[in-house]
């Protein structure tokens, strides 16, 4: 039987999947990609808040801050420190398109390690820069290598891990990427009041690199990435490795070379075959959930967070440690995350987390409209800013045990194998374009639509969770070989997919 232009023999089984401790550690490795993204995530915001780093690059900015009578919104509205920040994520959407090829050809594993030696090169430059010139070829250099890992390390992850367990093992990339952003927070604050204390920022962003590059050289590529470059031999033993030695994955390689033949008699583009009206919701989700994920603007905030902070009433020092708290509360919510996503499914953690980062943002605009004023010109008080730190910290909780590991997870599994790098290029691509936008005119936003900024994302996170409950179906424990059947029983999805006997 083919379906969707993928065959499928009987019915699919979960085949050997029970948990080793060799796929648990090979996981774990293919993960720490999200460190690079994480550690650039958080630390720009801390870099872009140092009297020195602002000295150098940016004084027009200490110059606003100084005058009496500023607008406590418009204290950072930079273009030059904005095209700074957002210069990254303009190159990681063209990375992320180029991986999708990269990924075909050299596999997954491979274009992990092209991405963290891509990302050590911008860090150093970044930590030795003279100018505004080498800070944005840093940046550049930097976009490049998080498109290529986070395109190719959430596909690795779920074509590695157990089926049952595939939403928990995947969201280890979304906490690496939390580790990340607490690691950069915890090293700005240590080198904040220091002259080089920028530069140590910037420049230690070589180490995560380092420790995801090596990693990722220690482990095998995908059984489905060696399949589909046919190198069978190494697919079986890849796969002994992740099933255990005395496993039977005779059944599983046989699945996946059927599901790889399948692919290479389309001999059609992929970039074409993924707008054909069968893959229609597949596509429609590729560019939906990373697109809701950064308007929920949970980005915006990581990056700027110490701005942030700092522009409703705390000082530089405890700017840098609401941000450290507000990371590490993320962090432990993406924990939870892993633990009941197998159990309850995606679509409730959707649901639940897009209420709750709605009411909080919607408090967060009524807090500071009540205290700034419309203007923005009114001091807020410390115990009010406390309340915004506590209403962001419940809203970064729903946001990690719902849009951001899922927005990972549900892209990389969704599609067949034939357009699954491309899939995931796609989404990244967006998820990129959406956040350079985003932070691109996010100050210019906070100093003009001021306490209305939060109440614009409120709105969204409304229509993400609508589209959810309406549009997504469940995915939780189904093989990949098989998640055309969630197509089919959806009210609306099923009038594209054809089942052909």
């Amino acid at each position: 039987m083919a379906v969707g232009g993928f065959a499928v023999d009987g019915p699919v089984s979960n085949f050997n999947s029970r948990i080793t401790a060799s796929v648990v550690i090979t996981c774990i490795v293919a993960a720490s990609s999200g460190l690079i993204f994480g550690y650039d995530i958080g630390i720009s915001g801390g870099v872009t808040t140092m009297v020195p780093f602002l000295k150098k690059f940016f004084p027009s900015i200490l110059r606003k801050a100084a005058e009496a009578k500023t607008n406590v919104y418009c204290v950072y509205d930079s273009e030059v420190l904005t095209a700074f920040t957002s210069s990254l994520y303009i190159a990681g959407l063209a990375a992320s398109l180029v991986a999708s090829r990269l990924t075909a050809v050299l596999g997954r594993r491979n274009t992990m390690v092209l991405g963290g030696c891509t990302f050590f090169t911008g860090a150093a430059i970044n930590g030795g820069a003279e100018n505004i010139a080498m800070l944005i070829i840093g940046r550049i250099l930097l976009g490049f290598g998080v498109g290529f890992t986070n395109q190719a390390a959430p596909v690795y992850l779920s074509e590695v891990a157990p089926p049952k367990w595939r939403g928990a093992f995947n969201t280890g990339f979304q906490f690496f990427i939390g580790v990340g952003v607490v690691a950069s927070n915890c090293i700005n604050y240590a080198t904040a009041k220091h002259s080089w204390g920028w530069r140590v920022s910037l420049g230690l962003a070589v180490v995560p690199a380092a420790i995801m590059t090596i990693g990722a050289l220690l482990i095998s590529d995908t059984p489905s990435s060696l399949v589909e470059r046919g190198k069978l031999d190494q697919a079986r033993k890849s796969l002994l490795n992740v099933r255990g030695k005395d496993a039977n994955v005779e059944a599983e390689i046989t699945e996946l070379v059927k599901a790889s033949v399948v692919a290479k008699a389309a001999n059609q583009e992929p970039f074409v075959t993924i707008f054909e009206r069968q893959y229609r919701p597949h596509l429609v989700m590729s560019i939906a959930i990373p697109f809701f994920q950064q308007v929920t603007g949970i980005n915006i905030i990581a990056f700027y967070a110490p701005v942030l902070f700092q522009s409703v009433g705390f000082g530089s020092d405890s700017a840098l440690i609401a941000s450290i708290i507000l990371g590490l509360v993320n962090l432990g919510s993406i924990l939870v995350s892993t633990g009941v996503v197998d159990r309850f499914g995606r679509r409730f953690l959707f649901l639940i987390g897009g209420i709750q980062m709605f009411l909080c943002q919607v408090a967060v605009a009524i807090v500071l409209a009540t205290t700034t004023g419309v203007s923005g010109t009114k001091p807020i008080s410390k115990g009010y800013a406390i309340l915004v730190l506590v209403l962001m910290c419940i809203y970064a909780a729903g946001f990690g045990w719902s849009w951001g590991p899922l927005s990972w997870l549900i892209p990389s599994e969704i599609f067949p194998m034939k357009i699954r790098p491309t899939g995931q290029s796609i989404s990244v691509a967006v998820n990129f374009a959406v956040t350079f936008v985003l932070s691109q005119t996010f100050l210019t936003m906070l100093c003009h639509f001021k306490f209305g900024t939060f109440l614009f994302y409120a709105g969204w996170i409304a229509v993400m969770t609508i589209f959810v409950a309406l549009f997504l179906p469940e995915t939780k424990g189904i093989p990949l070989d098989s998640m055309y059947t969630v197509w089919e029983k959806h009210w609306y999805w099923r009038r594209f997919v054809k089942v052909q006997f």
